[in-house]
C-alpha cells in the first residue's frame, strides 16, 4: 500500500506543507495546563450533578404514576 497524493488537491498540500518543520518539544509543552485535582474536582461535580438529575427524574416519575392512578375511574364490568 503506497502513501501519498491521490488527487490534485492532495498533490498541492503535499507540495505546500513539504518544507515545514514543527518544534513543540519544549519542557512546559507537557505539562497539563489544568491539575489533575481541578479536573478531578469538575468531574465529581459534574457527576454528582447528573445522580441528582437522576434521582429527580425518577421521583417524578413515581409520583406522576401516583397522580395518575389516584385520578383513574375504575369501572366494574360484568362478572361471568
Amino acid at each position: 500500500m503506497a502513501v501519498g497524493a491521490r488527487d490534485f488537491i492532495d498533490k498541492l498540500l503535499v507540495e505546500k506543507y513539504a518544507q515545514e518543520k514543527v518544534d513543540n518539544h519544549e519542557a512546559d509543552a507537557l505539562q497539563s495546563r489544568v491539575s489533575a485535582d481541578e479536573m478531578m474536582s469538575a468531574m465529581n461535580c459534574s457527576a454528582n450533578n447528573f445522580r441528582t438529575m437522576l434521582e429527580l427524574n425518577n421521583r417524578l416519575t413515581m409520583v406522576c404514576y401516583g397522580v395518575v392512578a389516584k385520578s383513574a375511574k375504575y369501572v366494574q364490568t360484568e362478572v361471568a
